[in-house]
């Protein structure tokens, strides 16, 4: 079988998903450069990144673990994920994020991803945020809540919108279906990417009634410019 494969991938040779450079038979979805160079964030959530939310969200904290920047190779990545539907990516990275937050996940009780409304879950058929929080569930062995965070309306993409119209278009668009289900717990929020923070400030809106929540963030990258 180890043959067989060594010769499939030589005809169907297996590239990074960030550089598109060959990948090793050991290597899994990025080469071992990129796992290492990846602008990443991990010395800096503690400080710019929590700046996003100061005043807006009582988080505990803030991880990130890429910065994203226009044309990058973080930008290709979710680009993989979300129009490409690399699920097995996600996973893979929400498997990496656990591992390089592994002691500050600790006293978290339970991951909740940004869900999507229905009709685009129906359209896409698969959420990335829910896929992500699935790999660092598997890692840290958090459970994940899909079910209770929902959205309600259907909005259109952040995309390519300014700061404000961020904040119009989530405004109001989540719900709880139980609350009492987070009732004094600490929980990850999870979301793909990170850029003004409107959508998980929107979620926030109608977690912060549930009586003792806390809330930490986490996000594959966040965006070092809006």
């Amino acid at each position: 079988m180890s043959f067989i494969n060594d010769f499939l991938s030589l005809i169907f040779p297996r590239n990074c998903e960030a550089c598109l450079d060959v990948l090793y038979k050991h290597e899994q979805f990025m080469c071992n450069k990129c796992l290492i160079n990846l602008p990443n964030s991990v010395n800096q959530h503690k400080s710019k990144i929590n700046l996003i939310f100061a005043g807006r969200i009582p988080v505990k904290n803030t991880f990130c673990l890429y910065v994203f920047l226009k044309d990058g190779k973080v930008q290709k990545l979710l680009h993989s994920i979300k129009y490409q539907e690399q699920n097995e990516l996600a996973e893979f990275i929400g498997n990496q994020f656990a591992l390089k937050f592994k002691n500050d996940l600790n006293d978290l009780d339970c991951i909740i991803p940004i869900p999507l409304h229905a009709k685009k879950l129906k359209q896409r058929g698969f959420n990335q945020s829910e896929i992500f929080a699935k790999g660092i569930s598997k890692q840290s062995n958090l459970p994940i809540i899909s079910n209770n965070l929902i959205r309600e309306t259907n909005t259109r993409t952040q995309t390519k919108k300014r700061k404000y119209e961020r904040w119009q278009n989530v405004e109001g668009v989540f719900s709880l279906t139980n609350p009492n289900e987070l009732i004094n717990k600490h929980v990850l929020l999870v979301d793909d990417v990170i850029t003004t923070g409107a959508t998980i400030e929107a979620a926030w809106q109608h977690l912060k009634a549930v009586e003792g929540i806390k809330i930490t963030i986490g996000s594959i990258a966040y965006a070092a410019k809006t």
